[in-house]
């Protein structure tokens, strides 16, 4: 009898920890395979959220915000799109591209991953 309870209680244990784990990575995995990624750059004077095409941050082993690091590093300035909270036709709440802006290696001090759980439109998609 108390074979079983500690079975059922180690098993249980077991999914408390799980679960929350399955929960972080599923987010990860979907934000990577998004056409989109969402960053957040910080400078001295303020902070703004960025998005950046798949296609424009390129293919590479390493995190999003590595490889836009190494890109900004590479070419200097990289034009990009600030994107902000919108209501898309139908009312809902979307995160949208808002207008494009230039970013220069030389201001910025931070660059962070940006989550949000609002769809994320494409730069295309755009106004």
């Amino acid at each position: 009898m108390n074979i079983s309870y500690r079975r059922r209680a180690s098993a249980g244990l077991a999914a408390l920890v799980l679960l929350p784990l399955a929960a972080i990575v599923r987010p990860a995995r979907a934000q990577a395979q998004a056409p989109v990624q969402l960053f957040k750059l910080i400078s001295p004077k303020d902070e703004i959220v960025v998005g950046i095409e798949a296609a424009q941050l390129g293919a590479g082993q390493g995190p999003g915000v590595q490889r836009l690091a190494e890109l900004l590093v590479a070419k200097g300035q990289l034009t990009l799109w600030q994107y902000a909270s919108q209501k898309d036709a139908g009312g809902a709440l979307v995160q949208a591209p808002l207008r494009q802006v230039a970013v220069f290696k030389n201001e910025l001090l931070r660059i962070e991953p940006y989550t949000t759980p609002l769809a994320i439109k494409a730069p295309a998609a755009a106004k």
